[in-house]
């Protein structure tokens, strides 16, 4: 840690809203009741939250923790940075962002009225602040910054911190607005904001959020699009007509900026997953994937929605609030207009979880589905309902190369193959000792605590201890079949017992309870505690008391004459591995590493270091290894962490084959992969490999079979579309001149398929077509009653050997096999790579 200077993850959201351009002419940004005010002009925001280190610490901004570079791609790309500094962040991250050593300074209690951490606090803040202003990069300096956050979540906590907590809040508002940054603070969750500061909402839905003054607009910072994934446990999925439905929800009740959490969410490398248990991956459910790619049909509805949200934008901003008409029993409207001008945009929601309902609204007819909002920008036309989703489908596939069968895992629309390339058949291994290894170990009295002795510098810490077996405890538990018993009253994360250097048992959970039975044999026997941590707490009050390791008393049982208390006996600590000491892990040399051939007679071992070398896979596609055949442990590409691996099965119930979006959602409500490994897919980043020669290296700590472990892509093979003639025509129609001058007529629009591979590939061949009443999903389509016969020609002329297509979803395109019923063009399309490849860089687009 450079200079003692903290070491904290800025949380970063962007709001997409600007025209392209390299930075800006300086502007000032301030606020009133409605909205932020944007060089004066009220504007409705759209926010993508990502965590750059996520993507492809100490205090240091190399590498991916490189935040002045990303703030100026930010502000090259035309687009608006909302800077979360926190320090505290949660994001699940490593011990929420703080780094371990803030623990040690003496009487520090966090996020209170504290002095230790309030200086510690101010010094980092202020580091961010100056680093930014020195690179010109707020508004009034012409960058991209637009507004800042301190603390986070903290009203959740406060009230375990009594008065001081109160105290705090008022602290941290006035430092923050006393560097001077000349942007808007922010405080989320937090309803006891001071006057200068706005308090912001987090949460799966805001629309009835108000913030704790009159005087401040309506911000979500946090909507959470998905949910955070722990080892052993289900995938959480949020449907996107949910997530429309609360985004259009919000801005229909007086919401002017809405920020989703993750809109990328990216990878834990390293050993930058909180938790505990928290899973390498951070994909999140979120628009555009772990692996850079979309997420559809997520990122394509919700880009409509922004679209349609952006036409009401005139509207939003001139009102000064909206006008409310109660449609139904569970049916409303909300308009908003310029009393000046015929500016008038309106929402219709129904919030009904079961019936479609008609209502009548200003004279026209409009029906609503269930849990739905359609919006009106003209006050008039309906362009968008966040239950019509016409976006197309994504499948992902995992390695291109073609085999003979496929499987899918289900809703999350990713697909494998059951043959996969072998990452090797050739591996090297070494052994990780047991015990006690370096010189730098160390013997005390007594049971230390896990982190205080680590310092987080690795996740593994032995604790050693000699225990002497008389020859009468040997008779004893002969002749009254006692077997003795290792008891341990708390523990976390991982534990494993080894005792004269055999492994005998494990455990794992936050402080739990251990009772393992052992064996020993007659004189001195050596007890042996490998204690593993998994990821920090990210979340709660008084972090700094949380910890690791063993707590309370560890005692054996079953004894002649009395129990053996051996919680204040001497005790050996070796820290972390010798591998990690030697860098195994970046050291290629095998002679003086001790590297030896593998043989497949030697697997699974535990406690072992694999290493091999591998080529890249061809293309652009992102590379991710498979390990389901391997147990617990850690991997690196060419010296880069990717993380930790863990192939815990999730429980074989509480997931849903179809999922219903209608109704409040909850991270359980919509799960998948019961009875499946949460994760045994690794991204590596393609900037991380070279053509040929990546060395891999692993620490096995379980046992697993290296020879297993496979190298693939994941690309996007499959594409759907499902449009019916009854859905609005493309959003971005009615923003057409052509539209906007009289020229054409509402009742003159249809409704639009489109399908589009990701860039770098082309729409090889048309999988199904049909227009008429097809059945089933993507993976299943099925022609129906009625179905026009030259769908598939129609289709395959106007997609085959493009990137992407359009075709009107109409009765003059196609005929009218089945009249007077409401006909729906479904669609199955097969991608390829393309003779010339380029990188999706459409993030703006959102």
């Amino acid at each position: 840690m450079q200079n003692g200077i903290l070491i904290w993850l800025p949380w970063l959201a962007m709001a997409l809203t600007v025209t392209a351009g390299e930075y800006f002419k300086p502007f000032n940004v301030s606020y009133d009741h409605r909205a932020l005010k944007i060089d004066g002009q009220r504007r409705m925001l759209i926010s993508a939250g990502i965590h750059y280190p996520r993507a492809t610490p100490e205090y240091n901004f190399e590498g991916r923790y490189d935040l002045v570079k990303f703030v100026k791609l930010v502000g090259a790309s035309g687009l608006y940075l909302h800077l979360r500094i926190g320090p505290y962040v949660c994001a699940e991250w490593n011990f929420g962002g703080f780094p371990v050593w803030l623990r040690d300074i003496p009487g520090i209690v966090f996020r209170t009225e504290n002095e230790p951490f309030k200086e510690e606090m101010k010094r980092f803040v202020k580091k961010i602040v100056d680093v930014m202003r020195e690179e010109s990069l707020f508004s009034w300096q012409g960058g991209p910054i637009i507004m800042l956050q301190i603390e986070n979540e903290y009203g959740n906590i406060e009230g375990s911190y009594g008065q001081k907590g109160k105290d705090y809040v008022k602290w941290a508002a006035k430092m923050a607005v006393g560097f001077g940054a000349g942007v808007p603070w922010v405080m989320c969750r937090q309803t006891d904001a001071p006057e200068n500061i706005i308090d912001a909402c987090n949460g799966y839905y805001c629309d009835g959020f108000k913030p704790n003054s009159n005087k401040k607009p309506v911000l979500w910072t946090e909507n959470w699009d998905g949910w955070y994934t722990t080892w052993g446990g289900r995938l959480p999925h949020r449907p996107v007509e949910d997530l429309a439905f609360a985004v259009a929800r919000f801005y229909q009740r007086g919401g002017s900026f809405q920020n989703y959490y993750m809109f990328f969410g990216g990878t834990n490398f390293g050993r930058t997953s909180g938790g505990p248990n928290y899973v390498t991956s951070y994909d999140y459910d979120a628009p555009i994937d772990e692996y850079g790619l979309l997420s559809q049909p997520k990122w394509g509805h919700l880009k409509d929605l922004h679209a349609a949200i952006k036409l009401c934008e005139p509207a939003l901003v001139a009102a000064e609030s909206a006008q409310y008409i109660k449609l139904g029993s569970m049916q409303e409207a909300h308009v908003y207009c310029d009393g000046n001008t015929s500016i008038c945009s309106a929402f219709l929601a129904n919030i009904d979880e079961h019936k479609t309902s008609t209502v009548q609204f200003l004279g026209q007819s409009y029906t609503l589905l269930p849990w739905s909002v359609s919006i009106l920008p003209d006050c008039k036309n309906a362009v968008f309902n966040t239950a019509k989703v016409g976006a197309q489908t994504s499948i992902k596939m995992v390695d291109f190369e073609p085999t003979s069968s496929e499987k899918s895992s289900g809703p999350g629309h990713l697909m494998t193959r059951t043959e996969l390339p072998l990452v090797s058949e050739s591996w090297m291994t070494v052994k990780e000792p047991i015990g006690a290894w370096g010189d730098d170990n160390f013997t005390v009295q007594g049971i230390l605590e896990h982190l205080n002795v680590t310092k987080d510098q690795t996740d593994y810490l032995w604790y050693i201890t000699r225990v002497y077996v008389s020859d009468e405890d040997i008779a004893h538990w002969k002749e009254n079949a006692v077997t003795p018993s290792l008891k341990i009253d708390s523990m976390r994360d991982v534990a494993r017992i080894f005792i004269n250097g055999q492994l005998i048992g494990s455990a794992r959970g936050k402080w739990v309870k251990v009772v393992q039975e052992v064996e020993f044999k007659q004189g001195y026997n050596d007890v042996m505690l490998f204690s593993q941590t998994v990821g920090l707490q990210n979340y709660g009050a008084f972090l700094e008391k949380d910890g690791a390791g063993f707590k309370g008393q560890i005692t054996l049982t079953g004894f002649k004459n009395r129990d053996v208390n051996l919680t204040h006996s001497p005790w050996t600590y070796q820290v972390g591995l010798k591998g990690e000491f030697k860098k195994l892990y970046a050291n290629d040399d095998d002679e003086s590493s001790g590297w030896t051939e593998l043989s497949h007679d030697k697997v699974p071992s535990i406690l072992s270091w694999y290493k091999t070398h591998f080529d890249s896979p061809g293309g652009k596609d992102p590379v991710v290894i498979d390990m389901s055949s391997m147990g617990k442990g850690q991997a690196w590409v060419n010296g880069h962490h990717i993380g930790r691996y863990w192939t815990l099965v999730a429980p074989k119930d509480g997931c849903q084959e179809t999922c219903n979006y209608r109704g409040s959602y909850n991270s359980g409500k919509c799960q998948t992969n019961c009875g499946k490994p949460t994760q045994i897919r690794y991204h590596v980043p393609r900037s991380w490999l070279q053509p040929s020669d990546n060395l891999l290296v692993l620490f096995e700590e379980t046992g697993g079979n290296p020879f297993e472990i496979s190298v693939n892509t994941v690309s996007v093979e499959t594409v759907c579309a499902h449009v019916s003639e009854d859905y609005y025509p493309p959003v971005k129609t009615w923003s057409h001149s052509s539209y906007i001058n009289g020229e054409l007529f509402a009742g003159q629009m249809k409704p639009v398929m489109e399908l589009q591979c990701e860039d770098g590939y082309t729409i090889a061949s048309i999988e199904f077509a049909s227009y008429g009443t097809p059945q089933g999903s993507c993976q299943s389509f099925s022609t129906g009653n009625c179905h026009a016969p030259t769908s598939a020609s129609i289709l395959s002329k106007a997609c085959e050997g493009r990137n992407s297509c359009k075709i009107e979803v109409s009765n003059s395109v196609f005929g009218d096999p089945c009249p007077r019923t409401v006909k729906t063009l479904a669609v199955k399309a097969r991608c390829k790579p393309s003779s010339s490849t380029s990188w999706y860089t459409g993030l703006s687009e959102i």
